[in-house]
């Protein structure tokens, strides 16, 4: 085979390994985004060329080049990777907020399904005090009604749950905010209807109990307790709609892709999207166990770190992680081509 149909055959397997390689070296802890699990077979086809273009006489600049590649390709292969901490870290401080940014409008499309009705319904309920029987029934209403009665020594707990002390009631919120996140993201294969329609569900019950106890006057008790926790728990629910509307997109949209591999290859993408949707809500509920039901903290201190806890919130996703590594991820205009 002469030279030029040999590098028309093997141009693009040369030029995924080289993409690869180029990830791998720019990333001290490469995110799912990356197949690091396709690097040994792209490194033994790119190392089978190398014999072949030494055996026939190719030019010294192809040989120079594949010998570079196959190189750089075992000093990646052999390298030491990085362990759980250090994964754990480059997750939090970067690999998240750059992969909510990633998908930055499905994110505003979860906001908007999720606040949208959230507001309406509060401003609803305010105005109308038997509105909220048309979404919860009497029991639930009582219920809310009990947990944030300015007589209530303890507030966020029902006279039922008075005896559980802290740390019963952090494991009882993680099983439900968890619950709630993963029920958002896996209701997103029904084409992401699913997710949607449990986001809004969310929003107008949230908006719902917020409205009827700003109008009954317990608005002190209760928005000086969901204030503390509202950024990471709010926030939380939204990503994880925004998972689930990613795995929906892969069959709404698939591309070039069939729907299947569309969506193994968004399944990817909305895993860290989902841990740290439950990372988010478990610290919201550490949060809202030990700081929110706290009756001697003054309600202007619990306020103003309420506001602080958007502040971060909004400072995170908007400016962790942002530099070398954001440059490198997928999109239209710098699409990798791994496939």
């Amino acid at each position: 085979m002469r030279q030029h149909a040999f590098e028309a055959a093997h141009v693009d397997t040369w030029r995924r390994l080289e993409a690869l390689l180029a990830a791998l070296e720019d990333r001290r802890a490469p995110g799912p985004g990356v197949p690091v699990q396709r690097l040994p077979r792209l490194l033994r086809a790119v190392s089978g060329h190398y014999a072949i273009a030494r055996a026939r006489g190719y030019s010294p600049g192809l040989v120079a080049r594949l010998h570079a590649l196959v190189r750089r390709g075992y000093r990646q292969l052999h390298r030491p990777r990085p362990r759980w901490p250090q994964l754990l870290l480059h997750f939090a401080v970067a690999g998240f907020p750059q992969a909510l940014r990633r998908h930055h409008r499905l994110f505003w499309l979860a906001c908007a399904l999720f606040f949208g009705p959230m507001l309406a319904m509060g401003a609803a309920c305010y105005a109308d005090a038997t509105l909220i029987h048309s979404l919860l029934d009497s029991t639930q209403v009582a219920e809310y009604e009990s947990m944030y009665d300015p007589t209530n020594d303890k507030l966020g707990r029902t006279p039922s749950r008075q005896a559980d002390d802290d740390v019963m009631m952090f494991g009882f919120y993680v099983w439900n905010n968890v619950g709630i996140a993963l029920r958002t993201f896996a209701w997103g294969l029904l084409a992401g209807a699913g997710s949607g329609f449990v986001l809004m569900m969310n929003g107008l019950a949230i908006g719902a109990v917020a409205g009827h106890l700003t109008q009954l006057g317990f608005a002190a008790p209760f928005w000086s307790f969901v204030s503390g926790h509202s950024s990471l728990e709010l926030t939380g629910i939204a990503v994880a709609g925004t998972a689930g509307l990613l795995l929906g997109s892969a069959l709404l949209a698939p591309g070039r892709r069939s729907r299947p591999a569309a969506l193994r290859a968004r399944a990817a993408e909305a895993v860290p999207l989902v841990l740290g949707a439950m990372a988010l809500l478990v610290l919201a509920a550490l949060v809202e166990a030990f700081w929110s039901a706290s009756a001697g903290v003054p309600p202007t201190l619990k306020y103003g770190v309420g506001a602080g806890g958007w502040v971060l919130v909004a400072a995170y996703f908007g400016f962790a992680g942002r530099g070398a590594a954001d440059s490198a991820r997928a999109g239209p205009a710098g699409a990798v081509p791994w496939t």
